[in-house]
Protein backbone atom coordinates (compact mmCIF):
# COMPACT_ATOMS: atom_id res chain seq x y z
CA UNK A 1 0.00 0.00 0.00
CA UNK A 2 1.01 3.53 -0.32
CA UNK A 3 2.28 5.52 2.28
CA UNK A 4 1.89 9.58 3.21
CA UNK A 5 3.50 12.08 1.50
CA UNK A 6 2.87 15.43 2.41
CA UNK A 7 1.15 17.47 -0.49
CA UNK A 8 3.90 20.24 -0.45
CA UNK A 9 2.94 21.41 -3.85
CA UNK A 10 -1.01 22.24 -2.78
CA UNK A 11 0.05 23.29 0.24
CA UNK A 12 2.74 26.17 -0.85
CA UNK A 13 0.47 26.75 -3.87
CA UNK A 14 -2.47 27.69 -1.16
CA UNK A 15 0.04 29.45 1.13
CA UNK A 16 1.84 31.31 -1.42
CA UNK A 17 -1.45 32.45 -4.17
CA UNK A 18 -4.87 32.23 -2.21
CA UNK A 19 -3.94 32.84 2.12
CA UNK A 20 -1.52 35.22 0.97
CA UNK A 21 2.00 34.41 3.08
CA UNK A 22 4.31 36.99 1.25
CA UNK A 23 1.71 39.47 3.03
CA UNK A 24 1.43 37.59 6.82
CA UNK A 25 5.43 37.71 6.81
CA UNK A 26 5.41 41.24 6.33
CA UNK A 27 3.33 41.89 9.57
CA UNK A 28 4.25 43.12 13.07
CA UNK A 29 5.84 40.13 14.87
CA UNK A 30 6.02 37.88 11.63
CA UNK A 31 8.57 38.64 9.76
CA UNK A 32 10.61 35.65 10.40
CA UNK A 33 8.21 33.44 8.03
CA UNK A 34 9.17 34.26 4.92
CA UNK A 35 9.17 31.86 2.42
CA UNK A 36 11.83 30.23 2.30
CA UNK A 37 11.41 29.84 6.05
CA UNK A 38 7.88 28.23 5.12
CA UNK A 39 9.38 25.93 2.52
CA UNK A 40 12.13 24.65 4.82
CA UNK A 41 9.50 23.75 8.17
CA UNK A 42 7.07 22.14 5.85
CA UNK A 43 10.38 20.45 3.93
CA UNK A 44 11.27 18.85 7.33
CA UNK A 45 7.86 18.43 8.85
CA UNK A 46 7.08 16.72 5.63
CA UNK A 47 9.73 13.80 6.26
CA UNK A 48 9.49 13.80 9.33
CA UNK A 49 5.26 12.70 9.04
CA UNK A 50 6.08 10.50 6.50
CA UNK A 51 8.92 8.86 8.00
CA UNK A 52 8.35 8.54 11.63
CA UNK A 53 4.79 9.49 12.21
CA UNK A 54 3.00 7.48 9.30
CA UNK A 55 4.85 3.80 10.17
CA UNK A 56 3.43 4.22 13.38
CA UNK A 57 -0.68 4.70 12.84
CA UNK A 58 -1.22 1.26 11.87
CA UNK A 59 0.78 -0.06 14.95
CA UNK A 60 -1.52 2.23 17.19
CA UNK A 61 -4.67 1.74 15.47
CA UNK A 62 -3.91 -2.38 16.27
CA UNK A 63 -2.28 -2.16 19.43
CA UNK A 64 -4.49 0.70 21.38
CA UNK A 65 -3.74 1.61 24.71
CA UNK A 66 -3.56 -0.07 28.36
CA UNK A 67 -4.96 0.83 31.50
CA UNK A 68 -3.12 -1.00 34.70
CA UNK A 69 -3.80 0.12 38.00
CA UNK A 70 -4.50 4.14 36.68
CA UNK A 71 -1.50 4.22 34.65
CA UNK A 72 -1.85 4.18 30.72
CA UNK A 73 0.66 2.29 28.19
CA UNK A 74 0.31 3.62 24.72
CA UNK A 75 1.50 1.47 21.35
CA UNK A 76 4.83 0.68 20.85
CA UNK A 77 6.99 3.45 19.46
CA UNK A 78 4.71 5.99 19.98
CA UNK A 79 6.72 7.63 23.38
CA UNK A 80 9.78 7.22 21.22
CA UNK A 81 8.39 9.35 18.16
CA UNK A 82 6.63 11.62 20.92
CA UNK A 83 10.49 12.73 22.41
CA UNK A 84 11.94 13.42 18.98
CA UNK A 85 9.09 15.64 17.89
CA UNK A 86 9.21 17.44 21.41
CA UNK A 87 13.07 17.97 21.41
CA UNK A 88 12.50 19.23 17.48
CA UNK A 89 10.21 22.00 18.98
CA UNK A 90 7.36 21.49 16.69
CA UNK A 91 4.59 22.43 19.61
CA UNK A 92 5.57 25.35 20.00
CA UNK A 93 5.70 26.81 16.52
CA UNK A 94 3.26 29.50 16.40
CA UNK A 95 2.99 29.90 20.57
CA UNK A 96 4.67 32.57 22.24
CA UNK A 97 8.56 33.46 21.92
CA UNK A 98 8.11 35.03 25.32
CA UNK A 99 7.76 31.14 27.04
CA UNK A 100 9.98 29.43 24.50
CA UNK A 101 7.92 29.11 21.60
CA UNK A 102 9.23 30.28 17.79
CA UNK A 103 6.20 32.65 17.30
CA UNK A 104 5.41 32.08 13.59
CA UNK A 105 2.21 32.90 11.95
CA UNK A 106 -0.92 30.54 12.44
CA UNK A 107 -0.80 30.24 8.56
CA UNK A 108 2.48 28.19 8.62
CA UNK A 109 1.50 26.18 11.60
CA UNK A 110 -1.52 25.33 10.08
CA UNK A 111 -0.35 22.93 7.03
CA UNK A 112 2.00 21.49 9.59
CA UNK A 113 -0.67 20.35 11.97
CA UNK A 114 -2.31 19.40 8.70
CA UNK A 115 0.62 16.77 8.27
CA UNK A 116 0.87 15.57 11.86
CA UNK A 117 -2.95 14.57 11.65
CA UNK A 118 -2.53 12.70 8.28
CA UNK A 119 -0.01 10.92 9.02
CA UNK A 120 -1.06 9.96 12.75
CA UNK A 121 -4.32 11.70 14.22
CA UNK A 122 -4.35 9.90 17.18
CA UNK A 123 -0.33 10.99 17.79
CA UNK A 124 -1.12 14.44 17.00
CA UNK A 125 -3.64 15.16 18.88
CA UNK A 126 -1.85 14.90 22.03
CA UNK A 127 0.63 17.66 21.42
CA UNK A 128 -2.17 19.62 19.76
CA UNK A 129 -3.64 19.85 23.08
CA UNK A 130 -0.86 21.38 24.43
CA UNK A 131 -0.79 24.21 22.09
CA UNK A 132 -4.32 24.90 23.07
CA UNK A 133 -3.53 24.74 26.62
CA UNK A 134 -0.98 27.09 26.32
CA UNK A 135 -2.98 29.96 24.32
CA UNK A 136 -5.49 29.64 27.26
CA UNK A 137 -3.35 30.38 29.98
CA UNK A 138 -1.01 32.78 27.79
CA UNK A 139 -4.31 34.64 27.46
CA UNK A 140 -5.79 34.27 31.24
CA UNK A 141 -3.81 32.93 33.88
CA UNK A 142 -1.90 35.07 36.75
CA UNK A 143 1.36 35.37 35.78
CA UNK A 144 2.48 33.49 38.71
CA UNK A 145 0.80 30.48 36.80
CA UNK A 146 2.03 31.49 33.14
CA UNK A 147 6.02 31.49 34.73
CA UNK A 148 5.70 28.26 36.04
CA UNK A 149 4.03 26.21 34.00
CA UNK A 150 3.80 27.86 30.18
CA UNK A 151 7.51 27.16 29.37
CA UNK A 152 6.47 23.49 29.79
CA UNK A 153 3.72 23.21 27.91
CA UNK A 154 5.18 25.08 25.00
CA UNK A 155 8.33 23.06 24.75
CA UNK A 156 6.24 19.93 25.07
CA UNK A 157 7.93 18.49 28.63
CA UNK A 158 4.58 18.36 29.89
CA UNK A 159 1.40 17.04 28.48
CA UNK A 160 -2.15 19.01 28.73
CA UNK A 161 -6.08 18.10 28.42
CA UNK A 162 -9.33 19.59 28.33
CA UNK A 163 -11.88 18.68 31.00
CA UNK A 164 -14.96 20.07 30.21
CA UNK A 165 -17.56 16.51 30.01
CA UNK A 166 -19.55 14.91 32.62
CA UNK A 167 -21.90 11.87 32.79
CA UNK A 168 -24.43 13.72 33.40
CA UNK A 169 -23.75 16.53 31.04
CA UNK A 170 -22.58 15.79 27.81
CA UNK A 171 -22.71 18.76 25.76
CA UNK A 172 -24.77 20.78 28.23
CA UNK A 173 -22.53 22.39 29.89
CA UNK A 174 -24.99 23.98 32.05
CA UNK A 175 -25.09 20.73 34.30
CA UNK A 176 -21.70 20.72 35.37
CA UNK A 177 -21.41 19.55 38.97
CA UNK A 178 -17.41 19.30 39.90
CA UNK A 179 -17.07 21.37 42.62
CA UNK A 180 -13.74 23.64 43.52
CA UNK A 181 -13.97 24.43 47.19
CA UNK A 182 -11.33 27.48 48.23
CA UNK A 183 -8.63 26.84 50.66
CA UNK A 184 -6.60 29.11 52.75
CA UNK A 185 -3.35 29.49 50.82
CA UNK A 186 -5.39 30.11 47.58
CA UNK A 187 -5.49 27.23 46.20
CA UNK A 188 -8.81 25.04 45.72
CA UNK A 189 -9.61 21.48 46.14
CA UNK A 190 -11.31 19.76 43.00
CA UNK A 191 -13.88 17.08 43.66
CA UNK A 192 -15.85 15.48 40.98
CA UNK A 193 -15.31 13.08 36.97
CA UNK A 194 -15.03 13.76 33.61
CA UNK A 195 -15.51 11.52 30.74
CA UNK A 196 -13.77 11.59 26.99
CA UNK A 197 -10.81 13.16 28.08
CA UNK A 198 -8.11 12.78 25.51
CA UNK A 199 -4.78 11.88 26.67
CA UNK A 200 -5.73 12.13 30.45
CA UNK A 201 -3.11 9.90 31.14
CA UNK A 202 0.06 8.61 29.86
CA UNK A 203 3.26 8.22 30.23
CA UNK A 204 4.93 10.41 27.66
CA UNK A 205 5.66 12.90 29.91
CA UNK A 206 5.82 13.47 33.44
CA UNK A 207 3.54 15.79 34.43
CA UNK A 208 0.32 16.51 32.89
CA UNK A 209 -1.64 19.61 32.94
CA UNK A 210 -5.83 19.75 33.39
CA UNK A 211 -7.70 22.56 32.33
CA UNK A 212 -11.09 21.75 34.67
CA UNK A 213 -14.13 23.26 34.82
CA UNK A 214 -15.94 23.14 38.05
CA UNK A 215 -18.33 25.14 40.48
CA UNK A 216 -17.69 27.64 43.49
CA UNK A 217 -19.61 27.04 46.47
CA UNK A 218 -21.26 30.53 45.43
CA UNK A 219 -21.38 30.24 41.93
CA UNK A 220 -24.50 31.09 40.05
CA UNK A 221 -26.29 28.14 38.55
CA UNK A 222 -26.01 27.76 34.51
CA UNK A 223 -22.98 28.17 32.35
CA UNK A 224 -22.76 31.67 34.51
CA UNK A 225 -21.15 29.76 37.30
CA UNK A 226 -18.44 27.94 36.06
CA UNK A 227 -14.68 28.68 36.89
CA UNK A 228 -11.44 26.94 35.15
CA UNK A 229 -8.75 25.14 37.26
CA UNK A 230 -5.64 24.39 36.53
CA UNK A 231 -5.06 20.93 37.86
CA UNK A 232 -1.83 19.47 37.64
CA UNK A 233 -1.12 15.32 37.72
CA UNK A 234 2.08 16.19 39.87
CA UNK A 235 2.32 19.04 42.08
CA UNK A 236 5.13 21.44 41.45
CA UNK A 237 7.39 22.39 44.56
CA UNK A 238 8.35 26.28 44.80
CA UNK A 239 11.57 25.61 43.12
CA UNK A 240 9.92 24.42 39.89
CA UNK A 241 10.95 20.48 40.77
CA UNK A 242 8.21 17.97 40.70
CA UNK A 243 6.58 17.03 44.24
CA UNK A 244 3.87 14.62 45.45
CA UNK A 245 0.73 13.33 43.16
CA UNK A 246 -2.10 15.56 42.91
CA UNK A 247 -5.61 13.86 43.85
CA UNK A 248 -6.58 12.76 40.34
CA UNK A 249 -6.43 9.59 38.40
CA UNK A 250 -7.77 7.52 35.24
CA UNK A 251 -9.85 4.93 36.45
CA UNK A 252 -11.28 4.37 33.05
CA UNK A 253 -10.19 4.14 29.40
CA UNK A 254 -12.73 4.13 26.64
CA UNK A 255 -13.23 1.08 24.06
CA UNK A 256 -13.36 3.09 20.71
CA UNK A 257 -14.56 3.04 16.74
CA UNK A 258 -11.10 4.63 16.25
CA UNK A 259 -7.93 6.76 17.29
CA UNK A 260 -7.12 3.77 19.13
CA UNK A 261 -4.00 4.83 19.68
CA UNK A 262 -5.55 8.37 21.66
CA UNK A 263 -6.75 7.29 25.69
CA UNK A 264 -10.11 8.86 25.76
CA UNK A 265 -9.81 8.52 29.84
CA UNK A 266 -12.55 8.89 32.44
CA UNK A 267 -10.50 10.87 35.16
CA UNK A 268 -11.96 10.97 38.87
CA UNK A 269 -10.69 14.30 40.60
CA UNK A 270 -10.65 14.49 44.96
CA UNK A 271 -10.82 11.11 45.78
CA UNK A 272 -8.89 10.91 48.67
CA UNK A 273 -9.24 14.78 49.76
CA UNK A 274 -9.37 16.87 46.96
CA UNK A 275 -7.13 17.71 44.01
CA UNK A 276 -5.45 20.76 44.40
CA UNK A 277 -6.20 23.38 41.46
CA UNK A 278 -5.40 27.19 40.83
CA UNK A 279 -8.38 29.59 39.74
CA UNK A 280 -7.38 30.93 35.92
CA UNK A 281 -8.86 33.59 35.12
CA UNK A 282 -12.13 35.35 36.94
CA UNK A 283 -14.29 33.44 39.04
CA UNK A 284 -17.49 32.23 37.20
CA UNK A 285 -15.99 33.36 34.16
CA UNK A 286 -14.45 29.96 33.40
CA UNK A 287 -16.24 29.62 30.29
CA UNK A 288 -15.03 32.37 28.61
CA UNK A 289 -11.26 31.14 29.38
CA UNK A 290 -12.03 27.37 27.69
CA UNK A 291 -13.80 28.85 24.41
CA UNK A 292 -9.78 30.04 23.92
CA UNK A 293 -8.74 26.11 23.91
CA UNK A 294 -11.96 25.23 22.15
CA UNK A 295 -11.97 27.59 19.33
CA UNK A 296 -8.66 26.17 19.08
CA UNK A 297 -9.65 23.15 19.18
CA UNK A 298 -12.43 23.18 17.01
CA UNK A 299 -10.28 24.93 14.27
CA UNK A 300 -7.91 22.11 14.92
CA UNK A 301 -10.16 19.37 14.48
CA UNK A 302 -11.69 21.44 11.14
CA UNK A 303 -7.98 20.57 10.10
CA UNK A 304 -8.23 17.11 10.68
CA UNK A 305 -11.04 16.72 8.64
CA UNK A 306 -8.79 18.28 5.84
CA UNK A 307 -5.63 15.55 6.88
CA UNK A 308 -7.95 12.96 7.03
CA UNK A 309 -9.36 13.86 3.77
CA UNK A 310 -6.15 13.90 1.99
CA UNK A 311 -4.81 10.43 3.64
CA UNK A 312 -7.29 8.72 2.44
CA UNK A 313 -7.47 10.52 -1.03
CA UNK A 314 -3.47 9.25 -1.62
CA UNK A 315 -4.32 5.55 -0.94
CA UNK A 316 -7.49 5.55 -3.21
CA UNK A 317 -5.41 7.48 -5.67
CA UNK A 318 -2.73 4.79 -5.86
CA UNK A 319 -4.55 2.24 -5.67
CA UNK A 320 -6.75 3.29 -8.67
CA UNK A 321 -3.68 3.85 -10.82
CA UNK A 322 -2.71 0.40 -9.53
CA UNK A 323 -5.96 -1.68 -9.86
CA UNK A 324 -6.84 -3.58 -13.11
CA UNK A 325 -10.06 -4.19 -14.02
CA UNK A 326 -12.88 -3.92 -16.65
CA UNK A 327 -12.68 -2.27 -20.47
CA UNK A 328 -12.03 1.32 -21.10
CA UNK A 329 -15.46 2.73 -22.29
CA UNK A 330 -13.73 4.94 -24.92
CA UNK A 331 -11.36 2.65 -26.58
CA UNK A 332 -12.50 -0.71 -25.71
CA UNK A 333 -9.07 -1.21 -24.18
CA UNK A 334 -9.28 -4.34 -21.13
CA UNK A 335 -7.67 -4.76 -18.06
CA UNK A 336 -6.98 -0.94 -18.23
CA UNK A 337 -6.60 0.89 -14.86
CA UNK A 338 -9.44 1.45 -12.95
CA UNK A 339 -8.73 5.24 -12.78
CA UNK A 340 -9.42 5.22 -16.51
CA UNK A 341 -13.37 4.48 -15.27
CA UNK A 342 -15.14 8.10 -15.61
CA UNK A 343 -16.96 6.84 -12.13
CA UNK A 344 -13.95 6.16 -10.65
CA UNK A 345 -12.39 9.41 -11.61
CA UNK A 346 -15.24 11.28 -11.32
CA UNK A 347 -15.05 9.78 -7.28
CA UNK A 348 -11.15 11.06 -7.16
CA UNK A 349 -12.04 14.46 -8.44
CA UNK A 350 -14.59 15.18 -6.35
CA UNK A 351 -12.76 13.64 -3.06
CA UNK A 352 -9.71 16.03 -4.52
CA UNK A 353 -11.96 19.13 -4.80
CA UNK A 354 -13.65 18.86 -1.71
CA UNK A 355 -10.19 18.53 0.03
CA UNK A 356 -8.47 21.43 -1.93
CA UNK A 357 -11.69 23.89 -1.07
CA UNK A 358 -11.58 22.94 2.70
CA UNK A 359 -7.50 23.31 3.16
CA UNK A 360 -7.78 26.94 0.98
CA UNK A 361 -10.67 27.87 3.59
CA UNK A 362 -9.21 26.64 6.65
CA UNK A 363 -5.87 28.47 5.54
CA UNK A 364 -7.68 31.78 4.67
CA UNK A 365 -8.55 31.52 8.14
CA UNK A 366 -5.19 31.03 9.73
CA UNK A 367 -4.22 33.87 7.45
CA UNK A 368 -7.56 35.74 9.19
CA UNK A 369 -6.03 34.45 12.70
CA UNK A 370 -2.68 36.10 11.96
CA UNK A 371 -4.26 39.60 10.96
CA UNK A 372 -6.56 39.78 13.78
CA UNK A 373 -3.40 39.32 16.24
CA UNK A 374 -0.82 41.44 14.16
CA UNK A 375 -2.52 44.26 11.26
CA UNK A 376 -1.37 47.46 12.68
CA UNK A 377 -4.51 48.55 10.95
CA UNK A 378 -7.02 47.96 13.26
CA UNK A 379 -10.07 47.85 11.24
CA UNK A 380 -8.52 45.33 9.08
CA UNK A 381 -7.99 43.40 12.31
CA UNK A 382 -11.06 43.59 13.60
CA UNK A 383 -12.60 42.54 10.47
CA UNK A 384 -10.37 39.27 10.09
CA UNK A 385 -11.98 38.94 14.29
CA UNK A 386 -15.12 38.78 13.00
CA UNK A 387 -14.72 36.48 9.54
CA UNK A 388 -12.88 33.51 12.38
CA UNK A 389 -15.69 34.10 14.69
CA UNK A 390 -18.07 34.05 12.11
CA UNK A 391 -17.09 31.26 9.87
CA UNK A 392 -15.27 28.70 13.25
CA UNK A 393 -18.53 26.44 12.89
CA UNK A 394 -17.86 26.30 9.42
CA UNK A 395 -14.02 26.01 9.65
CA UNK A 396 -15.07 22.85 12.35
CA UNK A 397 -18.20 21.57 11.16
CA UNK A 398 -17.44 21.98 7.23
CA UNK A 399 -14.45 20.89 7.01
CA UNK A 400 -15.28 17.57 9.23
CA UNK A 401 -18.09 16.23 7.29
CA UNK A 402 -16.35 16.48 4.11
CA UNK A 403 -13.14 14.47 6.07
CA UNK A 404 -16.06 11.91 6.50
CA UNK A 405 -17.36 11.91 3.11
CA UNK A 406 -14.09 11.76 1.64
CA UNK A 407 -12.79 8.77 3.96
CA UNK A 408 -16.28 7.37 2.71
CA UNK A 409 -15.62 8.23 -0.99
CA UNK A 410 -11.73 6.50 -0.85
CA UNK A 411 -13.77 3.36 0.78
CA UNK A 412 -15.57 3.20 -2.55
CA UNK A 413 -13.15 3.40 -4.88
CA UNK A 414 -10.87 0.30 -3.10
CA UNK A 415 -14.59 -1.58 -3.60
CA UNK A 416 -14.97 -4.58 -1.70
CA UNK A 417 -10.49 -4.64 -0.97
CA UNK A 418 -11.66 -1.17 1.13
CA UNK A 419 -13.77 -3.07 3.85
CA UNK A 420 -10.73 -5.38 4.31
CA UNK A 421 -8.74 -4.06 7.61
CA UNK A 422 -5.63 -5.12 5.61
CA UNK A 423 -5.35 -2.81 3.24
CA UNK A 424 -4.90 0.62 5.40
CA UNK A 425 -8.36 2.48 4.53
CA UNK A 426 -10.84 1.58 7.06
CA UNK A 427 -8.53 3.01 9.54
CA UNK A 428 -8.72 6.38 8.29
CA UNK A 429 -12.80 5.99 7.79
CA UNK A 430 -12.90 4.89 11.52
CA UNK A 431 -10.68 7.57 12.77
CA UNK A 432 -12.65 10.42 10.77
CA UNK A 433 -16.53 9.30 12.48
CA UNK A 434 -15.41 11.34 15.79
CA UNK A 435 -14.31 14.85 14.15
CA UNK A 436 -18.03 15.92 13.66
CA UNK A 437 -19.06 14.47 17.14
CA UNK A 438 -16.13 15.96 19.35
CA UNK A 439 -15.41 19.89 20.34
CA UNK A 440 -19.19 20.44 19.16
CA UNK A 441 -21.13 17.79 16.78
CA UNK A 442 -22.03 19.51 13.42
CA UNK A 443 -25.28 20.06 14.31
CA UNK A 444 -24.28 22.38 17.07
CA UNK A 445 -21.80 23.93 15.03
CA UNK A 446 -24.98 24.65 12.78
CA UNK A 447 -26.75 26.33 15.98
CA UNK A 448 -24.00 28.29 16.82
CA UNK A 449 -23.92 29.89 13.63
CA UNK A 450 -27.39 30.34 13.08
CA UNK A 451 -28.19 32.17 16.32
CA UNK A 452 -24.90 33.51 17.72
CA UNK A 453 -22.97 34.23 14.32
CA UNK A 454 -26.21 35.48 12.56
CA UNK A 455 -29.74 36.43 13.87
CA UNK A 456 -28.18 38.16 17.31
CA UNK A 457 -26.52 40.61 15.26
CA UNK A 458 -28.77 40.67 11.94
CA UNK A 459 -26.55 39.09 9.31
CA UNK A 460 -23.99 42.30 9.32
CA UNK A 461 -20.89 39.88 9.19
CA UNK A 462 -22.12 37.50 6.97
CA UNK A 463 -23.36 39.95 5.05
CA UNK A 464 -20.42 42.04 4.95
CA UNK A 465 -18.08 38.56 4.19
CA UNK A 466 -20.77 38.13 1.52
CA UNK A 467 -19.95 41.51 -0.15
CA UNK A 468 -16.28 40.77 -0.41
CA UNK A 469 -17.23 37.15 -1.86
CA UNK A 470 -19.34 38.68 -4.48
CA UNK A 471 -16.64 41.35 -5.38
CA UNK A 472 -14.26 38.19 -5.97
CA UNK A 473 -16.68 36.31 -8.33
CA UNK A 474 -17.13 39.66 -10.29
CA UNK A 475 -13.68 39.31 -10.46
CA UNK A 476 -13.15 36.23 -11.67
CA UNK A 477 -16.12 36.94 -14.63
CA UNK A 478 -13.94 39.22 -16.39
CA UNK A 479 -11.48 36.07 -17.19
CA UNK A 480 -13.38 34.77 -20.06
CA UNK A 481 -12.25 31.26 -19.32
CA UNK A 482 -13.62 31.96 -15.87
CA UNK A 483 -16.75 33.39 -16.58
CA UNK A 484 -18.84 30.59 -16.23
CA UNK A 485 -17.64 29.94 -13.13
CA UNK A 486 -17.77 32.72 -11.61
CA UNK A 487 -21.95 32.46 -12.67
CA UNK A 488 -22.42 29.53 -11.14
CA UNK A 489 -20.57 31.43 -7.61
CA UNK A 490 -22.85 34.41 -8.27
CA UNK A 491 -25.99 32.29 -8.35
CA UNK A 492 -25.57 30.02 -5.73
CA UNK A 493 -24.07 33.36 -3.53
CA UNK A 494 -27.91 35.00 -4.51
CA UNK A 495 -29.82 31.79 -3.02
CA UNK A 496 -27.11 31.93 -0.32
CA UNK A 497 -28.43 35.90 0.50
CA UNK A 498 -32.27 34.33 0.08
CA UNK A 499 -31.59 31.62 2.86
CA UNK A 500 -30.23 34.51 5.12
CA UNK A 501 -33.05 36.89 4.76
CA UNK A 502 -35.51 33.92 5.14
CA UNK A 503 -34.16 33.00 8.48
CA UNK A 504 -33.13 36.57 10.31
CA UNK A 505 -37.05 37.04 8.88
CA UNK A 506 -38.32 33.72 10.48
CA UNK A 507 -36.34 35.08 13.76
CA UNK A 508 -37.21 33.75 17.17
CA UNK A 509 -41.08 33.04 16.41
CA UNK A 510 -40.21 30.07 13.93
CA UNK A 511 -37.31 28.91 16.41
CA UNK A 512 -38.32 24.92 15.44
CA UNK A 513 -38.08 25.87 11.60
CA UNK A 514 -35.02 27.53 12.08
CA UNK A 515 -33.28 24.89 13.90
CA UNK A 516 -34.33 22.14 11.56
CA UNK A 517 -32.74 23.92 8.84
CA UNK A 518 -29.59 24.97 10.77
CA UNK A 519 -27.21 21.94 9.25
CA UNK A 520 -28.16 22.36 5.65
CA UNK A 521 -27.73 26.11 6.22
CA UNK A 522 -24.09 25.36 7.62
CA UNK A 523 -23.81 23.15 4.01
CA UNK A 524 -24.96 25.67 1.77
CA UNK A 525 -22.43 28.03 3.55
CA UNK A 526 -19.44 26.12 3.57
CA UNK A 527 -20.32 24.64 -0.08
CA UNK A 528 -20.66 28.50 -0.81
CA UNK A 529 -17.58 29.08 0.95
CA UNK A 530 -15.64 26.69 -0.62
CA UNK A 531 -16.20 27.62 -4.02
CA UNK A 532 -15.38 31.07 -3.54
CA UNK A 533 -11.82 29.54 -2.51
CA UNK A 534 -11.79 27.47 -5.30
CA UNK A 535 -12.46 30.19 -7.65
CA UNK A 536 -9.70 32.46 -6.22
CA UNK A 537 -7.36 29.48 -6.93
CA UNK A 538 -8.29 29.20 -10.03
CA UNK A 539 -8.29 33.11 -11.00
CA UNK A 540 -4.17 32.67 -8.90
CA UNK A 541 -3.62 29.52 -11.48
CA UNK A 542 -4.27 31.86 -14.46
CA UNK A 543 -2.53 34.60 -13.28
CA UNK A 544 1.04 32.45 -12.77
CA UNK A 545 0.05 30.28 -16.62
CA UNK A 546 2.57 31.22 -19.02
CA UNK A 547 4.86 32.77 -16.09
CA UNK A 548 7.14 29.59 -15.67
CA UNK A 549 6.68 29.81 -11.97
CA UNK A 550 5.20 26.56 -11.67
CA UNK A 551 4.05 23.27 -14.37
CA UNK A 552 1.28 24.06 -17.03
CA UNK A 553 0.03 20.43 -16.36
CA UNK A 554 -0.20 21.64 -12.23
CA UNK A 555 -1.97 25.11 -13.15
CA UNK A 556 -4.41 23.41 -15.88
CA UNK A 557 -4.87 20.93 -13.27
CA UNK A 558 -5.97 23.44 -10.33
CA UNK A 559 -8.36 25.47 -12.92
CA UNK A 560 -10.24 22.50 -13.98
CA UNK A 561 -10.64 21.16 -10.28
CA UNK A 562 -12.39 24.80 -9.92
CA UNK A 563 -14.38 24.23 -12.64
CA UNK A 564 -15.27 20.26 -11.40
CA UNK A 565 -16.18 21.82 -7.91
CA UNK A 566 -18.45 24.50 -9.73
CA UNK A 567 -20.32 21.92 -11.77
CA UNK A 568 -20.79 18.66 -9.64
CA UNK A 569 -20.09 19.94 -6.46
CA UNK A 570 -21.67 24.11 -5.80
CA UNK A 571 -24.83 22.82 -7.38
CA UNK A 572 -25.56 21.01 -3.98
CA UNK A 573 -25.44 24.61 -2.04
CA UNK A 574 -29.52 25.19 -3.76
CA UNK A 575 -30.51 21.99 -2.55
CA UNK A 576 -29.55 22.73 0.95
CA UNK A 577 -30.64 26.46 0.65
CA UNK A 578 -34.44 25.30 -0.74
CA UNK A 579 -34.50 22.93 2.64
CA UNK A 580 -33.15 26.05 4.65
CA UNK A 581 -36.07 27.95 3.40
CA UNK A 582 -39.53 25.31 3.24
CA UNK A 583 -37.78 21.92 4.71
CA UNK A 584 -38.28 23.23 8.80
CA UNK A 585 -42.20 23.04 9.01
CA UNK A 586 -41.90 19.39 8.14
CA UNK A 587 -39.64 19.17 11.21
CA UNK A 588 -41.34 21.27 13.73
CA UNK A 589 -44.56 19.41 12.90
CA UNK A 590 -44.01 16.30 13.16
CA UNK A 591 -45.34 14.25 16.13
CA UNK A 592 -42.68 12.69 18.50
CA UNK A 593 -44.59 9.93 19.49
CA UNK A 594 -45.05 8.85 15.68
CA UNK A 595 -41.45 7.83 15.20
Amino acid sequence: MSQYAAPLRDMQFILREVAGLEAICQLPGCEEATPDVAAAILDEAGKFAAGVLEPLAAVGDREGCRLDNGRVETAAGLKEAYARFQAAGWIGLSLPAAFGGQGLPKLLSTPVWEMWFSANMAFAMMPQLNVGASEALHAAASEELKAVYLPKLISGEWGGTMNLTEPQAGCDLAAVRTRAEPQADGTYRIFGQKIFISWGEHEWTPNILHLVLARLPDAPPGVKGISLFLVPKILVNADGSLGARNDLRCIALEHKLGIHASPTCTMSYGDAGGAVGYLVGAPNRGLETMFIMMNDARFAVGVQGAALGEAAYQKALAYARERRQGRDALTGESGVPIVRHPDVLRMLLAMRARIMAARALLYTAAGWFDRAAHDPDKRVAARCARYVDLLMPVAKGWSTEIGNEVCDCAIQVFGGMGFVEETGIARHFRDARIITIYEGTTGIQAHDLIGRKSQREGGATLKELLAEIRADAAQLAADAELAGLAQQLLCQYDDLQRSLAWLLDAGTEQAGEVLAGAVPFLHQLGLCCGGWQMGRAAQAARRLQGSGTEGADYLAGIVELARFYGSHLLPQAAAHGETVRTGGAAVAAFPVGAL
